[in-house]
This record gives C-alpha cells, sequence and structure tokens, in this order.
C-alpha cells in the first residue's frame, strides 16, 4: 500500500513578511512577440528565460552541459518551459551531478529550492518528500512538485522558476539564492569519496608534504650531490664557452 504524501505545517523564517512572491528581487520574465523565427523580440525573451532556467536548475551550466534539444523543442513551441525544467531535472547531468551524489533528505532541500524557490518548510516537509522519493522514485517526486497547485500559481505553464526571494525588514536585500546555500554535494558525499580512495583527504598533510625518502622535509644527502655535481659541470661549461669565444675574437 503506497504511502500518502505526509502533511506539514507551514513554517516562515519572519512573520513579519506578507508575501512570498512579489519582491522587489523576483524578476519575472514575460514572452513578448509571437514565436515566429522572424521576430526578435521572442527569440530574445525564449534566449534569456532558458539562462535564467539554467540559473535556477544548475547555477550555471557549461556548454558541454547544455541539453541542446529540449531548447530546441522549447524555442520552437512543442513544448512549455514546466517541460524544459523536467526536462533538465531529469537530465544525466543532473542525477550524475546531484542525486547520486546526495542523500534523500537533501536532494529535498535542493529540488524544491530549485523549484518551488523557496526553503523546505521545516523538517516535517523534508521528511515527507523524502518518503515520496524513497517509495515512488525520483521521477515522481519531481512531477509531483511541478504538478502542485504552489508551483503553477507561481510560474505555470511559460514561466522559468525563480527564487521566491523575502525581503527581511531591516535588510536591504532578500535571502541567499538555494543554489547558492546548498551547494552540489555535501560534507557526507566528500566523505564517502575520500573512504573509496576517489579523493585525498587534503587534512592528512604528513602524507601528502613529500616522498617517504624524504627526511625532516629535506631531501635525501645523494640527490644534494647530485644537484651540486650537475651545477658544477654546467658552470664550468659555460664559463669554457665563454673563455673559448673570447680568445677567438682576440686572434682575429
Amino acid at each position: 500500500m503506497a504511502i500518502p504524501l505526509q502533511t506539514y505545517p507551514l513554517t516562515s523564517q519572519n512573520n513579519r513578511v506578507s508575501n512570498l512572491a512579489g519582491d522587489v528581487d523576483t524578476v519575472r520574465i514575460q514572452l513578448t512577440g509571437s514565436i515566429s523565427s522572424a521576430d526578435s523580440t521572442y527569440r530574445a525573451d525564449i534566449d534569456e528565460m532558458i539562462e535564467q532556467a539554467y540559473r535556477q536548475i544548475f547555477f550555471h551550466a557549461m556548454q558541454c552541459d547544455r541539453d541542446l534539444f529540449l531548447e530546441s523543442q522549447l524555442r520552437s513551441g512543442n513544448i512549455t518551459m514546466r517541460d524544459f525544467i523536467r526536462g533538465l531535472l531529469l537530465s544525466e547531468r543532473f542525477q550524475q551531478g546531484y542525486y547520486q551524489c546526495s542523500s534523500n533528505y537533501r536532494m529535498v532541500d535542493q529540488v524544491v529550492g530549485r523549484v518551488l524557490g523557496r526553503p523546505v518548510h521545516g523538517e516535517a516537509e523534508r521528511l515527507a518528500w523524502s518518503i515520496v522519493i524513497g517509495e515512488k522514485g525520483f521521477n515522481t517526486f519531481i512531477d509531483a512538485l511541478l504538478n502542485s497547485d504552489e508551483y503553477m500559481a507561481n510560474f505555470g505553464y511559460d514561466l522559468p522558476p525563480v527564487q521566491r526571494g523575502r525581503v527581511v525588514p531591516g535588510r536591504d536585500i532578500g535571502e541567499m539564492p538555494i543554489y547558492q546555500r546548498f551547494p552540489r554535494y555535501g560534507a557526507d558525499w566528500r566523505n564517502a569519496l575520500i573512504q573509496r580512495g576517489c579523493v585525498r583527504d587534503m587534512t592528512q598533510t604528513s602524507v601528502l608534504q613529500a616522498s617517504t625518502a624524504w627526511s625532516n622535509e629535506r631531501p635525501p644527502r645523494w640527490s644534494l650531490y647530485l644537484f651540486l655535481g650537475v651545477f658544477a659541470i654546467g658552470g664550468f661549461e659555460i664559463v669554457r664557452v665563454i673563455l673559448t669565444i673570447a680568445v677567438l675574437m682576440l686572434g682575429t
């Protein structure tokens, strides 16, 4: 029997904030013009919306990470912006860079922040959505967020999700964006990589400082003698060449 989505209370970090959307730091791009290829205004708007979608989901997408097929489908009107967001979240780039290196709890923070543009409503919402991921899978979790009334009311089919930043009284700017608040992976994933030997622990400086042949951070004695010998021979050769050139010049 499937477990229904658990209920969770709504929370606010500041009860004096009247609304979550529509603040001065929220930018919404509206499409203007028509979808015809000759309409430069529409092309400029859709390009900006695509860039905003990449920033919201990936923070920054390199050229090799961009999904040209999804972009083409969106520009031609075959899919909506909501479908484009779904494609980015289910892409190999997001799966490998976010989902596979994060726990279910961390993925709830990551995806809710990127899709709904707000932090989770405490531990209760984090637990509720993590149960959905564990029981029904990540794809169902994505569809549930994109089909939710909250997403449709704020972004609908044609607007990319943005940070629904709240302007906190006494501060000039709102909250930090989600993609800056939550790095791509946390300390638990980094520690797991260290245990598997994929990444060296930079805190173990004694292992990384020098070869085992060194003593007291000094190279072995034979290497010092070798360096002095090569330096002496090289210096002698340079002096010999200079003297030879000088003698030939004086002889002519």
